[in-house]
């Protein structure tokens, strides 16, 4: 389990169509083995924005991203892959 004790900000509750996607492609292992700012930073950036078009990007990008490993909002990241 995640812990989010440490965020210095609001955390954000997963939406039931971000976890239904996760899931879809096989992508919760991979979510949850991210660090729990990562795991909230992706859910607020998904969920802040106002258009439909905009979210389902975001949600494809995040996806696309924790399938790839080794990135993380389109920028190198060094930690799990």
């Amino acid at each position: 389990m995640t812990d989010f004790s440490k965020l210095s900000r609001e955390k954000y509750p997963m939406p039931e169509f971000v976890a239904a996607a996760l899931a879809a492609r096989g992508l919760d292992g991979a979510y949850r083995a991210r660090p729990a700012y990562q795991q909230n930073d992706y859910i607020g950036w998904i969920t802040r924005a106002k258009r439909q078009e905009t979210r389902e990007k975001r949600l494809a990008q995040m996806l696309d991203e924790l399938e790839r490993g080794g990135v993380y909002m389109k920028m190198v990241w060094k930690g799990q892959a």
